[in-house]
């Protein structure tokens, strides 16, 4: 599928499809790009500030790939994936997650045409009415991202897994997720 209405013409042209597995390391290299080190910087999504260490590993994004109730949907540009999120379907509508965009892509609208695919996805194809996904809490210019494209905070609060390598090393005692939500359109 193409994006581009309402987008600046210098935006890549993105097409979206579902991962398979060989997209493991493409994926990899990606999110960890996009949140940890260094070439994190280069764009807004950055946690390195909070986080150390890797975002996903090898055998975490192909376990995740292997999941019956989940996806990991990709865009493309010119035959590379250049941003990715994950989508987990549940009884309490779709859960948002991984979201992903090369950091040298970032602030060029990418974004805002994944989280569309994404809810496209989840209401049309899955049935849900309702995306939640968790942010750390001391990301506020993220959750304000969020919020201009119609998420609210539900309130609840989740404490960062400390002592959990998988989720990065945090380089502060306060990292909290807070949860946001949004109602999805009904499908046809």
């Amino acid at each position: 599928m193409q994006s581009g209405e309402g987008v600046p013409d210098d935006r890549p042209k993105i097409e979206f499809r579902t991962a398979a597995t060989a997209d493991a390391p493409a994926l990899v290299a990606l999110v960890n790009s996009s949140y940890r080190g260094d070439s994190s910087r280069q764009g807004w999504t950055t946690e390195a500030d909070f986080l150390d260490g890797q975002r996903v590993d090898a055998d975490t994004m192909t376990e995740l790939l292997g999941r019956t109730n989940s996806l990991v949907l990709v865009g493309e540009s010119e035959g590379e994936i250049v941003t990715c999120c994950e989508l987990q379907r549940s009884i309490n509508g779709a859960y948002f997650g991984m979201f992903s965009v090369r950091p040298d892509l970032q602030g060029a609208g990418l974004g805002r045409a994944v989280l569309a695919e994404a809810e496209r996805t989840a209401a049309l194809e899955w049935g849900c009415r309702l995306m939640r996904m968790k942010v750390l809490k001391q990301r506020p210019e993220l959750i304000a991202w969020y919020e201009r494209r119609g998420y609210t905070s539900t309130g609840k609060t989740e404490p960062f897994p400390y002592g959990d390598d998988a989720f990065g090393l945090p380089r502060r005692d306060d990292l909290v997720f807070v949860e946001l939500t949004r109602e999805l359109p009904a499908g046809p």
